[in-house]
């Protein structure tokens, strides 16, 4: 749930504005994709983040791309080994705190310490996400080497031959 500061709305009229049904609202609300807080037993949700879901995103550059292909693999070995990957990525982010104290990448840095304390949930999210706040969070990573070279190696490889690079 989130804090809300403008207008508020009932689930049906945000679906009314999304042009879907209320239940779509529901989920998207339970999955985490569209903040709203409780009155008494019914969900708000501010009228800007109804909004933004209808704003097209920008499309994301090649390497941007790159870095998805990458954090999407690094997500595939967190359902498999979630003890290992956020033991990797907690060792190097007391790294590169101490090496970015008071810069913009301790900032993103941070973020993502509070992320992986949210949880497994919270962490895949970022990693397969699209949305502006992933797509910068990518960019600062802290899952350095929780791909060996011969993983990265297949990763980069497949996106290349899926057409991304020609793409781009």
């Amino acid at each position: 749930m989130a804090t809300m500061s403008g207008d508020l709305l009932t689930t049906g009229q945000a679906a009314r504005l999304l042009g879907s049904s209320r239940q779509q609202v529901v989920n998207l609300c339970e999955r985490g994709e569209l903040p709203f807080v409780k009155v008494g037993k019914h969900r708000r949700i501010e009228r800007t983040d109804v909004e933004s879901l209808l704003r097209p995103r920008p499309e994301l550059t090649r390497d941007q791309l790159k870095s998805l292909w990458l954090h999407q693999a690094v997500a595939g070995r967190l359902v498999t080994d979630p003890d290992e990957v956020l033991g990797k990525a907690r060792q190097n982010l007391d790294r590169l705190l101490r090496q970015h104290r008071e810069t913009m990448t301790e900032v993103w840095l941070k973020r993502w310490q509070d992320t992986i304390d949210e949880g497994i949930g919270a962490v895949l999210r970022m990693l397969t996400s699209e949305d502006p706040e992933a797509v910068e969070l990518r960019q600062n990573s802290p899952f350095a080497g929780v791909l060996s070279q011969s993983q990265r190696k297949k990763v980069l490889d497949s996106f290349i031959r899926s057409g991304w690079e020609r793409a781009a």
